[in-house]
């Protein structure tokens, strides 16, 4: 943003330019700026404005570089070491606020942080994003960038994400490249402040020096005031600032948590709404698109009258566990109350009592209260159970509605997640939720089943360092002894390859004996096919050995065939025995049952011996 007070322009320049024509202030003028002979690798910056400021002839000037403010520089010129990524800027002291648009000093590609809007104005209740978008030259590595929050000018920022109040409210959106735009939920008035974004590289810093975005978040209110009818009141439904996103909105009115609605009328959709005074009657109004931000409800006549108030907006709870949903009522005291009712679902205008509905069944009970206080009880709590929950009651006069927003009940479950840390070799398991616990519950860590009595923890967060053995197991996490599945974290790299090494040297060494045992028995059949033919050729057939054919030709009972089938499986198989006959010396007194040709071959029988098992 450029300096404007007395008409003047307030503008950065660099000594290269020989002079420039100044806009007019009043009259002509002309800054001069000399021509000089500059080291290399130097320029000489001047702040300075068109004309003489009225109300500040002799200015002291702030420098900002990379935006960050240099407090020892106040002086109108300021000499520099040329620097592609460096970008400058300065701004009388006094007028902050007003700086110069920043200079690049060599080239176009530098830092730089653009904020879309200077100020935001949203709504108690609401979410908000705040767009912003950054530079930086295309060899810099972009780390740590950070929303920070200021919220007194003479106060230094503080980061967003270290603020306990805004845990599970903001979230960074810059998922794309040079995009840092945030978003905030759920927005509270003490949320008003000024939000800077910062980001460093391996080369250089962005600061928070510069302005950032300044978000005010206002609260719809309704005002009541006389009309001149009597009988009547006006009905003012206005905000503290002009809302960004929704500057000309249109208006939905509510009588006793009862949407006022008429398609041929337009005075439902103004900000004002005139109606008739009756003391039971409480009115609310909200904005169009924004349903579920309401007013506190007001009465048009006393403060007796029909309204229920919730006393939490949203409950995150855990699944299988049991939440109490609490809600206070009121209504004059002459009326008496005939019914009340819980409910989900109201689709097409038709309610059904959670109490009748059997989906829930056994699982919810309305707590004996006091009068005008109740309280839903779920136990058992499913993720099928995540919805919408409002309250309705009956008096003998009038009926509360349920166009009001009730309670919003998420479920979810506990899960271990496992991130690399923010040093080298660190692992952080996180106990993650898909909403923020509405207990603020301790967390309790678990290795291998038994409880940590130690642990480097920080909220829901736990830090080991993956280098140490030590450090693998099996962990898991509990709130309130509800606990989460077992996330394993493995041992260091270097065990983890060697347990592979060794897994694919043995694989590889099965499948060697495998194809090493299949090689083998083609090669022995084939040489015994071999041989027996050659053997039939020469002799004709032949008869076999009665010893062995006795052997492997004896009859077995049924009970014996039996054994033997089953005992296959235990068998000890040695391989075959092939002996050549020898020629037998005429005085051997060994018998000869057959004459055999000298080297004539002999095939013996496999021969097998069951386990001991087999022999009982």
């Amino acid at each position: 943003m450029a300096l404007r007070t007395a008409g003047s322009v307030l503008v950065v320049f660099l000594l290269s330019v020989a002079a420039n024509t100044a806009t007019k202030c009043g009259q002509q003028s002309q800054v001069m700026v000399p021509p000089t002979n500059a080291a290399e690798g130097q320029k000489t910056l001047t702040c300075s404005t068109t004309c003489t400021l009225t109300d500040n002839p002799n200015p002291t000037y702030n420098w900002y570089k990379n935006g960050q403010r240099l407090d020892e520089h106040i002086s109108q010129q300021y000499s520099i070491h040329i620097y592609y990524s460096d970008i400058y800027s300065c701004a009388v002291k006094g007028y902050e606020d007003l700086l110069s648009p920043a200079v690049c000093v060599l080239g176009q590609n530098c830092f730089n942080v653009t904020y879309t809007h200077q100020s935001i104005c949203a709504m108690k209740g609401s979410t908000v994003e705040l767009p912003c978008t950054y530079q930086y030259p295309s060899y810099h590595v972009v780390s740590e960038p950070n929303w920070y929050i200021q919220e007194k000018y003479n106060e230094a920022p503080k980061m967003l994400s270290s603020v306990p109040e805004y845990a599970g409210r903001a979230e960074y959106l810059g998922t794309e490249e040079k995009d840092c735009t945030l978003r905030i939920t759920d927005l509270r008035e003490r949320d008003s402040a000024e939000y800077k974004f910062r980001f460093k590289t391996q080369y250089a810093e962005w600061g928070y020096s510069f302005s950032g975005t300044t978000l005010t978040v206002t609260e719809l209110q309704v005002k009541v005031s006389s009309s001149t009818v009597e009988k009547k009141r006006t009905l003012t439904c206005s905000t503290t600032c002009l809302l960004t996103d929704n500057p000309n909105p249109t208006y939905i009115w509510y009588k006793n948590g009862q949407h006022l609605h008429d398609p041929t009328s337009q005075q439902y959709s103004c900000n004002t709404l005139v109606v008739w005074c009756y003391s039971a009657d409480s009115y609310s109004c909200a904005v169009k698109d924004h349903e579920d931000v309401l007013t506190p409800t007001v009465c048009v006549q006393g403060q007796s009258c029909l309204n229920v108030t919730y006393t939490k907006r949203s409950i995150c709870a855990l699944k299988g566990s049991t939440v109490d949903i609490t809600c206070t009522y009121r209504h004059p005291s002459w009326h008496n109350v005939t019914e009340v009712s819980w409910f989900n679902k109201w689709e097409s205008g038709v309610t059904t009592d959670l109490s009748q509905d059997p989906e829930y069944a056994g699982r919810v009970k309305y707590l004996p209260t006091t009068e005008k206080d109740s309280t839903l009880r779920i136990t058992d709590l499913r993720e099928s159970d995540s919805a919408e929950y409002k309250f309705r009651f009956t008096t003998t006069a009038v009926k509360w509605g349920y166009s009001f927003p009730g309670i919003t009940l998420n479920v979810t479950d506990l899960q271990v997640k496992e991130s690399p840390g923010t040093e080298e070799g660190k692992v952080t398991l996180t106990c993650s939720t898909t909403c923020t616990l509405t207990d603020n519950p301790t967390y309790i860590w678990y290795k291998n089943g038994q409880l940590l009595t130690n642990p480097n923890t920080q909220d829901n967060f736990l830090y080991l360092d993956q280098i140490s053995s030590e450090d693998a197991g099996s962990y898991s996490c509990s709130v309130k002894g509800y606990r989460s599945p077992v996330t394993f974290v493995g041992e260091p790299k270097s065990l983890k390859n060697a347990v592979v090494g060794i897994i694919v040297v043995i694989l590889i060494l099965i499948l060697c004996l495998f194809g090493f045992m299949w090689f083998r028995k083609k090669t022995s059949k084939s040489t015994t096919d071999t041989r027996d033919r050659r053997d039939t050729a020469e002799n004709g057939q032949r008869d076999s050995n009665p010893v062995y054919d006795n052997i492997s030709g004896m009859a077995m009972t049924p009970t014996a065939a039996q054994r033997a089938i089953t005992d296959e499986q235990d068998d000890v198989t040695y391989a075959s025995i092939q002996h050549r006959n020898q020629e037998v010396p005429p005085d051997s007194t060994f018998p000869l049952s057959h004459p055999q040709k000298q080297d004539e071959d002999f095939q013996y029988a496999t021969v097998k011996f069951n386990s001991p098992s087999a022999a009982q």
